[in-house]
């Protein structure tokens, strides 16, 4: 991360150079965008948030920094962006959890997410994958199926905590498989896969970024994936539809929102240079070091994968009848 952050304000510095000596081109462009990251420094989402704010800064001859607004699942973070003034001075590094799954576990929210954004442009999925340990008997999801089937209710699965999209996919998959797991949340997912590999849970709903370096050492196996297609680095594991689960592609999305009233045209023009860096092949590597995939699909497409997911996990969470508050 130092080398990398060393680079990354001076960038900005440069940026702030350029902005400060091109009067012209100042006047139609902010001199300092916030893009605002709802999650601490150092994790992935901070992370892209960086490249991206380096990235745009350059292309709009600007300084582009990131804001870390850490707390509550997003919610503060993204409640600053709502209230902001649409000038496209302020921008929200959006996930779904603030987004598509806070809405309906939090029925008084401060924001509208439907209402109080606008899809700037989606750059990057994070797959979900259903994984088990090295010395577990299961060898493919119609085994865990199987198991479960036969003890209702009995066999548990980690997740990263109660209400998130790990929590939310494992009981997709039980909804979507007819069967009844037990859920098991963690705090985080190095303790959910550490009781993984000791064999104190049979299974686990995590991120492909968490579970690969496990899977690569052997001490954990990949039985599906929630995608559309194979995930790269898992070219042998069959996704969920290739287990004969259909209807499991769940996009773990990443993206850029802005406040809803945002001039149309400064949208289109965000979203341009924000898929001209999605684009590139350095942005492929980078994202794919971290685990994610790029996607990269502008405000039309963008939104409606945000308005499939705040559908998706609704009627999860109301067939599950599931509360934060439980």
């Amino acid at each position: 991360m130092g080398p990398n952050l060393k680079h990354t304000l001076s960038s900005m510095l440069l940026a702030a150079g350029l902005a400060a000596g091109s009067g012209a081109h100042a006047q139609n462009t902010p001199s300092v965008i916030k893009l605002i990251v709802p999650f601490a420094p150092g994790g992935a989402q901070d992370v892209i948030g960086r490249y991206l704010a380096e990235k745009l800064g350059s292309r709009l001859n600007t300084t582009v920094i990131v804001d870390n607004k850490a707390g509550a699942g997003g919610i503060i973070a993204a409640d600053a962006v709502a209230k902001a003034t649409p000038d496209g001075y302020t921008l929200f590094l959006a996930s779904g959890g603030a987004i598509s799954i806070a809405p309906h576990l939090q029925p008084k929210l401060p924001y509208d997410p439907r209402r109080d954004f606008v899809a700037v442009a989606m750059v990057a999925d994070t797959p979900m994958t259903l994984a088990t340990g090295a010395q577990s008997p299961y060898r493919s999801v119609a085994d865990v199926i199987r198991d479960a089937k036969a003890h209702p209710g009995q066999i548990a699965y980690a997740s990263t905590g109660l209400g998130t999209i790990s929590h939310l996919t494992g009981e997709l998959f039980a909804q979507s498989a007819g069967i009844k797991l037990l859920h098991a949340p963690y705090k985080g997912a190095a303790p959910a896969i550490s009781d993984l590999i000791g064999g104190q849970v049979p299974l686990i709903v995590t991120s492909t970024a968490s579970i690969d370096p496990h899977q690569d050492s052997g001490k954990a196996r990949v039985l599906g994936t929630f995608t559309a297609q194979r995930v790269e680095q898992f070219k042998d594991v069959p996704t969920m539809a290739d287990s004969g689960i259909k209807g499991l592609e769940v996009p773990v999305w990443i993206g850029v929102m802005a406040p809803a009233k945002l001039p149309a045209d400064k949208v289109e023009k965000l979203a341009a240079e924000i898929m001209a860096i999605c684009q590139l092949p350095e942005t492929r590597t980078r994202f794919k070091a971290l685990g994610a995939e790029t996607v990269c699909a502008g405000p039309k497409p963008f939104d409606k994968v945000v308005a499939d997911d705040y559908q998706r996990w609704g009627a999860v969470i109301r067939a599950a009848n599931i509360s934060v508050t439980n």
